[in-house]
C-alpha cells in the first residue's frame, strides 16, 4: 500500500491522536487504506423513519423522528450521578430516552417541543420503549447536512472502539476519509483487467470502495459486494492453487508401481466383506498417484461407518508390496488401539508385521517397536503423537495415514513428513463431512478423496428428540435394550457440575443411572477424558467385552470406539454439541446388524439455533447434509478446526458457507492466470500478486506438502 492509503489515520478529520490509538488497538487500522478497508456489516436506510408504533426491541438500531415534550432529571445512588430522561412523542406513541454519561453536554443539546431524529437500539422496560444513550439531531440539521448515500453502514466494533468511536462519528470518519482518498487516482488501480471484469459482470473497484461504503441503491451494494468478495476469494485461490501447481510439477514422489503379493492375497482371499464401490474408486485414485511420480497429497473424507480404515490398510499394503513402510497417526490411544487391533486381525496370514507406538506404550512394548521400524522389520506402524518424536526413526518411510487429520496441529503434521528424506505419500483422513467445494479451499492443494455409501446390511440409526420430561421413558426403552442383550452409551458434555453452565453431567448421571437402574444385573463402565490412559483402556475394554451394560461417557468416546453390540446412543444436553459432533456420536452406534438409535435429550427451552441442530439430526443420518447445516448456523471458521494456521485466510467480506459459487468461479479463473503466469511475474499480473500476498498470509514454514 503506498501514496495517499499509506497516509496515517490521525491525520483524518475526526480522528486525532487518541481516536487513532484506540482504532489502531481495537481494529488493527493504522492507515486510510487499511479503514477504506474495513466494510460494514449491515446497513440501515436512512431515508425510511419508522414510526415509534413500529419499534421492536428485537430491531438492533433504528431511526425515528420525534418531538421532545418533558425533560426530566433524577439522581440515581449516593453518588452525584444524574440520569436525564426525555419523553418523545410522534403521534402514534412515546419512549423514553435515557442519558447516564455526558449528561451536561445533552442537556444544552435538548430543546422542549423541538423535532428530532434519533438513532439507536430500541429497548423494552415495564412495558414502555426506551432507547439508552441514543445518537440525536434536529431535523434541521439532518436536512442541510449532506449526505454521501441514503443508506448508513454499521461498522464491526468492540466497546471500548464504540465509546471512543461511536455510530455517527465513524460515518463522518470514514467520510472523510474517502474524501481524501479520492483526490489520488491511482488510490485504487486494478488488480482485475477490464476483460477479466467484463467476463465476469464486475464493476470496478473504486465503484466498489465506494458503494460499499456509500451504497448508491441496493443493485449497487449488491454488485460492490459481490466485487469485493470476488477480489478477496481470487486471492485466497491465487495462493492455494499456485503451491498445488508448484508440487505437481515436483516428480519427487517415491513410485509404487506393483501390486503385489500381500494386496492381491488379501483382496482376493482375506478381506472379510466386499467393498463399496466408493470404496474401489478411493483405493484407484490413491493408486493413481502411487504411480504418477508425484507426491500424494489427498484428503479421504468419509462419513462415520464408511469405511476409511479399510482403505487406508488395503492402500499401505501397496506401500509394503513395494518395499517401503507405512504408518498411521491416531489422535487418540483409544482409536490407536482401535486401529492396531483392526490391523492385526486383517494381516493374520499375511507376512505384515504391524507395531503400535503410543504414550503409555510399556517398555518392552515401545522397544520392539523402535527396533523394528528402525531395522525395517516392522512394515506398518501405528500410534498417537507418539510417532512424532524423534527418537521414532524408520528404515523406509513412503506412506503416511493421519486420521482424525483436524486433532493435530500443522507442525505436529509436519514432523511425520520429515521422516525420510524424500517426503512419503500423504493421505489425511476424516470422518467429519466437509461439502466438496469448502473443502476444495479449505484443502485446495490436496486432491480430495470421498467415500459417500455406507457397506451394505447396515440399517438407518433412528433418532429421536426427548426433552428431560420425558426422562422416565427414556429409561424405560433403554431396559428394552439391554433385556435383548444390547450395550447402550451414555454421553455427557461434563465430568463435573458446573456453576457457569446448567448442563448434565457424568457424575450426577452416574448416581442417577445408578438410582433409577435399580437390578444389580446391570453393569456400568464410566470413561472420561481426566481418567488414567491404563483406567480409560481398561473401561472401554469391559464394555467392548460386554461385561459392562451401560457406558457412561464424555465425547472422548466420539472417535474410535467400535461395539458392534451397542445400539442405543443416548446424548445428554444435546444442545450442548454441534452438528458435527452429535453425528459423530451417534456413528458410535449402528455398527452391527441390530437396528440401531440416538436418543438426544435436552432441557425444555432451547435456542432457535439449538432447536434447528436437533431437529436435522433427527431428520437425516447424512453427515454431508448435516455439514451444509453446519455451515449455515455457525460458519465456515468453526468446521471442527479444519482451517489451520498453515492456510490462514485473511476474509473481510466473503464467507466461505455462503459464497460457493464465487469460489468456484475463482478457483477457476486462478488456474487460467497460473497457467499462462505461474509466479505472477508478468508486469500486467503485479497488482494480482499483490491480492494474492494482501489476502493469503504465509507462515514461516510452508506446510502445504502434508495438507
Amino acid at each position: 500500500m503506498s501514496g495517499v492509503l499509506a497516509r496515517d489515520i490521525k491525520f483524518v478529520g475526526g480522528v486525532g491522536e487518541l481516536r487513532a490509538k484506540v482504532l489502531e488497538r481495537e481494529a488493527g487500522v493504522r492507515t486510510i487504506g487499511d479503514l477504506l478497508m474495513r466494510f460494514p456489516y449491515r446497513y440501515i436506510d436512512r431515508t425510511r423513519h419508522i414510526t415509534l408504533s413500529e419499534v421492536d426491541e428485537s430491531m438492533e438500531s433504528t431511526y425515528v423522528q420525534v418531538r421532545c415534550r418533558l425533560v426530566g432529571k433524577s439522581y440515581v445512588g449516593e453518588g452525584p450521578r444524574r440520569r436525564f430522561v426525555v419523553e418523545a412523542l410522534d403521534g402514534t406513541g412515546s419512549a423514553e430516552l435515557l442519558w447516564f454519561q455526558g449528561v451536561k453536554w445533552i442537556e444544552k443539546r435538548i430543546e422542549i417541543g423541538r423535532e428530532y431524529i434519533i438513532f439507536g437500539r430500541p429497548s423494552l422496560y415495564r412495558g414502555r420503549v426506551s432507547f439508552v444513550h441514543p445518537e440525536i439531531e434536529s431535523v434541521e440539521q439532518a436536512l442541510s447536512r449532506k449526505q454521501e448515500s441514503g443508506f448508513q453502514g454499521i461498522y464491526p466494533s468492540t466497546e471500548k472502539l464504540s465509546q471512543s468511536v461511536p455510530i455517527k462519528a465513524m460515518q463522518t470518519i470514514i467520510t472523510n476519509a474517502w474524501q481524501i482518498a479520492s483526490t489520488d487516482p491511482s488510490a485504487f488501480a486494478d488488480p482485475l483487467s477490464e476483460q477479466l471484469r467484463r467476463r465476469y459482470g464486475l464493476i470496478s473497484l473504486r465503484e466498489a470502495i465506494y458503494n460499499i461504503h456509500f451504497p448508491q441503491s441496493q443493485e449497487l451494494l449488491r454488485q460492490a459486494q459481490y466485487r469485493l468478495k470476488f477480489d478477496e476469494l481470487l486471492g485466497v485461490q491465487l495462493t492455494i492453487q499456485a503451491r498445488r501447481t508448484e508440487r505437481h510439477t515436483r516428480n519427487n514422489g517415491f513410485l509404487f508401481p506393483r501390486v503385489g503379493e500381500h494386496f492381491n492375497t488379501f483382496y482376493h482371499h482375506k478381506i472379510p466383506f466386499a467393498l463399496t464401490g466408493a470404496q474401489q474408486r478411493v483405493i484407484k485414485e490413491i493408486r493413481s498417484d502411487m504411480i504418477s511420480g508425484r507426491q500424494m497429497n489427498r484428503l479421504l473424507q468419509g462419513d462415520v461407518g464408511s469405511g476409511k480404515t479399510m482403505v487406508a490398510f488395503m492402500t499401505m499394503l501397496l506401500a509394503v508390496d513395494n518395499g517401503f513402510q507405512a504408518c498411521i497417526m491416531a489422535p487418540t490411544e483409544i482409536l490407536a488401539r482401535q486401529h492396531y487391533a483392526s490391523m492385526q486381525r486383517f494381516a493374520e496370514g499375511l507376512d505384515v508385521r504391524v507395531a503400535i507406538l503410543t504414550g503409555s506404550s510399556k517398555a518392552k512394548e515401545r522397544r520392539l517397536s523402535l527396533e523394528g521400524i528402525a531395522s525395517g522389520e516392522v512394515d506398518i506402524l501405528i500410534g498417537t503423537h507418539a510417532l512424532i518424536e524423534d527418537k521414532v526413526q524408520f528404515a523406509n518411510l513412503g506412506y503416511v495415514v493421519i486420521d482424525e487429520q483436524h486433532r493435530f496441529g500443522v507442525e505436529q503434521r509436519a514432523k511425520l513428513w520429515t521422516k525420510n528424506q524424500q517426503p512419503p505419500h500423504i493421505l489425511v483422513m476424516t470422518a467429519t463431512p466437509i461439502p466438496r467445494t469448502l473443502a476444495m479451499t479449505l484443502y485446495g492443494d490436496l486432491e480430495v478423496s470421498v467415500i459417500d455409501e455406507l457397506p451394505p446390511g447396515r440399517q438407518p440409526i433412528r433418532t429421536y428428540h426427548y426433552y428431560d420430561s420425558s426422562r422416565l421413558k427414556m429409561f424405560g426403552f433403554l431396559r428394552g435394550e439391554i433385556a435383548k442383550g444390547r450395550q447402550v452409551y451414555i454421553v455427557y458434555p461434563l465430568i463435573k457440575e458446573s456453576e457457569k453452565m446448567d448442563y448434565k453431567d457424568l457424575y450426577d448421571g452416574f448416581e442417577s443411572i445408578s438410582r433409577d437402574f435399580p437390578l444389580p444385573d446391570y453393569r456400568i463402565a464410566v470413561c472420561h477424558g481426566k481418567m488414567k490412559p491404563e483406567d480409560k483402556d481398561a473401561s472401554m475394554a469391559q464394555f467392548k467385552s460386554g461385561e459392562a451394560d451401560i457406558m457412561i461417557a464424555t465425547s472422548v468416546i466420539e472417535v474410535g470406539v467400535d461395539v458392534p453390540n451397542a445400539t442405543v446412543m443416548v446424548i445428554e444436553s444435546a444442545e450442548r454439541f454441534g452438528l458435527s459432533q452429535l453425528h459423530q456420536l451417534r456413528g458410535r452406534v449402528g455398527r452391527g446388524g441390530e437396528q440401531s438409535y440416538c436418543i438426544l435429550m435436552s432441557g425444555e427451552k432451547l435456542s432457535k439455533e439449538g432447536r434447528a441442530r436437533l431437529e436435522a439430526m433427527c431428520a437425516t443420518n447424512d453427515g454431508f447434509k448435516l455439514s451444509e447445516l453446519d455451515l449455515k448456523l455457525r460458519g465456515a471458521g468453526d468446521i471442527h478446526g479444519t482451517q489451520q494456521s498453515g492456510d490462514a485466510f485473511e476474509l473481510n467480506i466473503a464467507n466461505l458457507s455462503t459464497d460457493t459459487q464465487i469460489m468456484q468461479l475463482t478457483r477457476d479463473e486462478a488456474l487460467n492466470i497460473l497457467a499462462q503466469d505461474p509466479k505472477l511475474e508478468h508486469p500486467e499480473n503485479v497488482l494480482l500478486r499483490q491480492l494474492r500476498d494482501k489476502h493469503c498470509k504465509r507462515e514461516r514454514i510452508d506446510f502445504s506438502d502434508i495438507s
